[in-house]
């Protein structure tokens, strides 16, 4: 595959292929977050959000059109409370996303994993998050010293996750 015909978002891609073709025109996420929705492989322009166990931006941002866009959410890496849980990934569906990829916590995993949406999260937490909407939306966000630009693409499957430059 030439960079011409490099894979658009919502197209199902191999990151590791996609890295081979590339390589260093991508970042790679080594960080080991769990796949934990019901979409396997998922990829798109990444929307992103900073935001620490506060997941009212998270809700609102996926109720609007996602367009096949992919949220990233900078929780800190907090497993504390859960940014999204089973009724904000339904929205998300509902609205078009592709995915979320999530620094911190989701809960009703098992409600999510049978959802058509991507998830990446560190892990799951029963615990509900506050909801004063603390945080900024479309923001540049740093995860395991990859910087992710609000609008660059990101491609997601079992392997990782990587982000364009």
């Amino acid at each position: 595959m030439s960079a011409a015909s490099t894979p658009t978002e919502g197209t199902a891609v191999s990151t590791a292929d996609l890295y081979d073709e590339r390589g260093d025109e991508l970042a790679s996420v080594s960080l080991q977050f769990q796949s934990l929705g019901g979409r396997s492989h998922f990829s798109g322009k990444a929307r992103t959000i900073r935001c620490f166990q506060d997941n009212a931006l998270v809700k609102s941002t996926l109720a609007t059109p996602g367009n096949g866009d992919v949220l990233v959410v900078d929780g800190g890496g907090s497993l504390g409370t859960a940014l999204m849980g089973d009724m904000i990934a339904e929205s998300a569906v509902a609205n078009g996303w592709s995915g979320v990829v999530i620094n911190g916590a989701i809960r009703d995993r098992e409600a999510i994993a049978g959802l058509d949406l991507g998830v990446k999260a560190l892990g799951s937490n029963p615990r509900k998050s506050a909801k004063a909407g603390a945080g900024e939306v479309d923001v540049d966000v740093e995860i395991d010293g990859v910087t992710i630009r609000n609008g660059a693409m990101i491609w997601c499957d079992p392997d990782g996750i990587l982000v364009e430059r």
